[in-house]
Parts: C-alpha cells; sequence; structure tokens
C-alpha cells in the first residue's frame, strides 16, 4: 500500500513526469530506421529491378531456368506467357514471372 502512496506522490524539485520526451526517442528510431532501409530494404530493391531488367530482356533462343528449375529454350515470346522447349517435342506455357534466371 506505501508502493501506491510513493508512485501517486508528486516528483522531486525541478523533475519532469515522464522521464524525457519525444525528442529523446527521435534519435534513436531514426538510426533504427536508417539500419532497416540500408540492411533489408535497399538490397531487396536492387534485387527486385535486376529481375524485372532480366524478364524484359528474354528473346526466343534463350536458356532459362524456371522457379520450379525446370530447363528449358524460349521458343515463343508473348507479353506475359512464355512458351518454354524442355526437350525434343515437349514444350509449355509459362509465365514470364516464373523465369528464375537465365543462362
Amino acid at each position: 500500500m506505501l508502493d501506491i502512496a510513493f508512485a501517486m506522490a508528486p516528483p522531486p524539485d525541478g523533475a519532469q513526469p515522464g522521464g524525457g520526451g519525444l525528442l529523446t526517442l527521435l534519435p534513436p528510431m531514426i538510426i533504427m530506421f536508417a539500419i532497416f532501409y540500408f540492411i533489408l530494404i535497399r538490397p531487396q530493391q536492387k534485387k527486385q529491378q535486376e529481375v524485372r531488367k532480366m524478364l524484359d530482356e528474354l528473346k526466343e533462343g534463350d536458356t532459362v531456368v524456371t522457379l520450379s528449375g525446370i530447363h528449358g529454350t524460349i521458343k515463343k515470346l508473348k507479353e506475359d506467357i512464355v512458351m518454354l522447349q524442355i526437350a525434343e517435342n515437349v514444350r509449355i506455357k509459362i509465365n514470364r514471372s516464373s523465369i528464375a534466371s537465365r543462362k
């Protein structure tokens, strides 16, 4: 019961309740955001740009690997659909976004 009384007592002379304010929390928050940006967000954006560029530069005859690991050669390209030849007389249609890399 005595603890509650001390907690409700006014602060000593010259002290402010709350122990600081928004200005004391702002610099650490800015530093944390900068660290997250340079470690997580920026590298991911660069990787997405590289993948988008690779997908835009695809052409017929390119050898590619899909996200599921299928290796093949591009036979036809449409806007979002790719005709991929994976064996002699075996062709499949896949989405352009399903291509992981170009060999």
